[in-house]
């Protein structure tokens, strides 16, 4: 039994590295086989088993910081979360469930293997928690949630451990300067500094919630509250002594009751269940020295000195002497000491960074190419379009130009229709989206019952006793506000998908007459003949003719603007799809330092040069925008001029309407075939999310469940085992806010702050293996000229 504490070794068990990082591989580089990389994997499996198997001894430490290097370097080219669960038990407490969480930062561990008295191993064992909590717990705590993160790998329980060892450092300076034989003041500096770091460490847990405090075994703290108030009557004991060669009597016995009564609380901190045997015999000894130095040095002083004996605060403080610090091993600031580049796992693999940055530069791209590229191109058509409708173009002239028979662009436009079975086409498109939608509704809906039920349950298992674990309105907080933003998605998609209907039901008789055959098509529409048209503008007859041309030229004009936007959309188009930029990215990241972790931001200038390659396309669809206005000024002016030459005709008032309500329906029916296949792709995309929402809440529950049966043998387990025995001792100032001591609960008791389960936190985007697509855009209802009815 030693007078000094350890941190125990973290347990944990074997994970399928192989499987996982194959996984990843597929999935991440498709044009890469997994079995390149066997061997890597290999090496892997047999550093981390050679790692975490036998006992903690010092020979171990070289195992663990060439792991801890493979690591680093792994992590420069796999993202930490590549789906592979990674187990750890609790430290203080390997009896417990492990806590599994999705990231290889979770491998970065510390332990203070043969830490027994030298202070080397301590000051190395406090410069590798040090190491711990400022490099690499913070990429594990950006990652993990905090709910789930292990309590033990939080900064207050660190920085505890970390000066804990500083401390216990200190104390064999301390004991090898006494065995030195020292002067008793040098000493007295030593021993304060001993105290001093006791302090500190119990300092950083003192004032923390009992969740934390009561990680540690029983009497751990005590242990250190006992060490803090031993080393400061060392230090006046010591001091006292010094006072006493320099005859300052009464400063000797100032001192003395200072230690006496630091000594008498060291006692009763060590006296309590859990501290070790020796450090209360230390204390006991201690305490009996004092004590008869105590009576000495008064009674010589009352017969003999007869000094003034002053207060301790009217004493000099003792200086406090530091001669330990954090040392960090150059093993754990350069791993790339530790093995050579030939040596370095999956160096040959695009560093995930890179790779991210790739995937990063594609989804911008096809965002440029949609929304300012294809959309842009799409509202310039579709304003277009509005604008010779409200002028009644192109009908008007056709109507003019060709008093009976079908205008060719007519003609061409019902064919469309026709070969597309159009009407037949939008009423099944209709029933598949109401089908997906109700269907994706459904599953929602299955997912909302399953936390329902769960919350059920969890209310009953509540009543049967106090549980120190969250309600399901709290655990489930963020599962139930994701269910009810898609079920907002899903309302306004079912809004949208209303108005298409609508849509649908207003034109359906007139996109219907579009797939009649070309002979009743055109006995429906009416015909003007030429003395008919005479009577147009019998004042001027080529006036009319004139102003007829002129707008046909214009309309010509546009076509080609029109013709022109569409195959820039299609020329960005091609160049997206041949665009690939992994060999530049590829040959950037090779260019990094090989063990720097390649993160995408750095690779963001290339991203933007990439990218304004594109920029010319914008610029084309601007001009052609500013063209296309340039011609819709010209065509309005131009056309109340034709309007003015002529007079009204009711005969070729009502071709113009029957050609112009036929022109309508087919663009129409291009407007709803577009908006329905928006909503399949839309509903597609959301019943998988959905899916994979509900095995979210199915797992969640489960593993809920599971928590729960494990508490409540954990309680009947308790509650068979006889009452432990608590001290009748007056608490100490480390447990001051308790009205009474209270024994630590049995270990077997489990303390949930969260599932300790393989799941990740229920804001993760691992919840989303798909990015949530946008509701189908609401189609906006238009004026429209007036149908006809056939």
């Amino acid at each position: 039994m030693s007078n000094q504490l350890s941190i125990p070794f973290k347990k944990t068990r074997s994970i399928p590295i192989r499987q996982a990082v194959k996984d990843y591989i597929l999935s991440a580089h498709p044009d890469t086989h997994p079995d390149a990389f066997k061997n890597d994997i290999t090496e892997w499996e047999a550093l981390r088993k050679d790692c975490i198997g036998g006992v903690v001894h010092p020979d171990r430490i070289q195992s663990a910081i060439k792991y801890h290097a493979q690591l680093v370097f792994i992590l420069t080219k796999l993202p930490s979360d590549i789906g592979l669960e990674v187990p750890y038990c609790p430290v203080f407490n390997e009896s417990s469930q492990p806590y599994a969480l999705r990231s290889l930062a979770y491998e970065h561990r510390s332990s203070p293997q043969g830490l027994k008295k030298a202070i080397a191993y301590y000051q190395n064992a406090a410069g590798t928690l040090n190491y711990l909590n400022s490099t690499a717990l913070p990429n594990l705590r950006v990652l993990a949630d905090l709910d789930t993160l292990p309590l033990e790998l939080s900064d207050p329980v660190i920085s505890h451990l970390e000066l804990l060892m500083l401390a216990q450092a200190q104390e064999c300076v301390w004991q090898r300067a006494y065995l030195d034989g020292l002067k008793h003041a040098l000493l007295a500096k030593l021993s304060m500094k001993v105290a001093s770091l006791y302090e500190e460490a119990l300092a950083t847990i003192r004032e923390r919630p009992p969740s934390l405090r009561n990680i540690f075994p029983t009497g751990w703290l005590y242990h250190v509250e006992a060490k803090r108030f031993h080393f400061e009557a060392a230090a006046h004991l010591r001091k006292s002594m010094d006072d006493s060669d320099a005859k300052r009597y009464g400063h000797e016995v100032a001192r003395l009751s200072a230690a006496h009564a630091a000594v008498k609380q060291s006692y009763d901190a060590a006296r309590r269940i859990g501290v070790s045997k020796l450090v209360m015999h230390d204390a006991k000894s201690l305490l009996d020295v004092v004590q008869k130095e105590l009576a000495r040095a008064e009674r010589d002083n009352d017969l003999i000195y007869h000094h003034e004996v002053p207060a301790l605060s009217a004493l000099p403080p003792i200086t406090e002497v530091s001669m330990v610090q954090s040392l960090v091993s150059t093993s754990l600031l350069e791993p790339k000491t530790v093995i050579s580049h030939g040596e370095a796992l999956f160096k040959e693999l695009l560093a995930w960074g890179a790779k991210t940055a790739i995937r990063i530069y594609n989804e911008r791209r096809d965002d440029l190419i949609k929304g300012e590229v294809r959309e842009w191109a799409q509202r310039s058509n579709d304003a277009a379009i509005a604008t010779l409708r409200s002028l009644n173009l192109p009908a008007a002239l056709e109507a003019l130009e060709k008093p009976i028979g079908l205008p060719p662009s007519l003609l061409k436009k019902a064919e469309e229709v026709r070969a597309e079975n159009g009407p037949a086409q939008v009423e099944s498109s209709i029933e598949d989206v109401r089908n997906l939608a109700e269907r994706a509704m459904q599953i929602l809906n299955e997912a909302m019952d399953i936390l329902d039920q769960e919350a059920e349950e969890d209310e009953a298992f509540r009543k049967e006793g106090p549980f120190d674990r969250l309600s399901s309105q709290e655990a489930n907080r963020e599962l139930a506000v994701k269910g009810e933003r898609y079920r907002d998605i899903l309302t306004h998609a079912a809004e949208s998908d209303a108005v298409v209907r609508e849509g649908w039901e207003e034109w359906e008789n007139n996109i219907l007459e579009l797939t009649w055959d070309e002979a009743d098509l055109e006995a429906s529409v009416p015909s003007s003949t030429l003395s008919g048209h005479s009577r147009l503008s019998s004042r001027s007859p080529n006036l009319t003719q004139t102003h007829a041309r002129a707008l046909r030229v214009l309309l010509e004009n546009l076509d080609n603007v029109q013709r022109a936007r569409n195959e820039t959309v299609a020329r960005a188009q091609r160049l997206a799809e041949a665009d690939d930029i992994t060999l530049r990215i590829s040959k950037a990241a090779s260019a990094f330092e090989q063990w720097v972790a390649v993160k995408p931001e750095m690779l963001e200038d290339i991203l933007d040069e990439e990218l304004s390659k594109y920029e010319k396309f914008r610029t084309m669809l601007e001009q052609s925008e500013q063209k296309q206005q340039e011609l819709l000024d010209a065509i309005k002016d131009r056309n109340i001029l034709f309007l003015q030459s002529r007079k009204d005709d009711p005969i070729v008032k009502e071709r113009e309407h029957a050609l112009q309500s036929l022109d309508l329906a087919y663009h129409k029916y291009k407007e709803i075939i577009r908006n329905l296949d928006e909503g399949l792709k839309f509903y597609n995309d959301f019943g998988n999310m959905m899916v994979q929402f509900k095995e979210a809440c199915k797992v969640w529950a489960n593993a809920r469940r599971n928590e729960m049966m494990a508490l409540t043998r954990a309680m009947n387990a308790v509650t068979l085992e006889p009452a432990p025995i608590r001290s009748r001792e007056a608490p100490s100032n480390l447990t001051s806010s308790r009205s009474t001591p209270v024994s630590p609960p049995p270990p077997a008791t489990p303390r949930s702050r969260g599932i300790v389960v393989d799941l990740p936190p229920p804001d993760s985007a691992d919840w989303e293996a798909t990015q949530l697509p946008p509701a189908p855009m609401m189609p906006a209802k238009k004026s429209k000229t007036p149908k006809r009815t056939s």
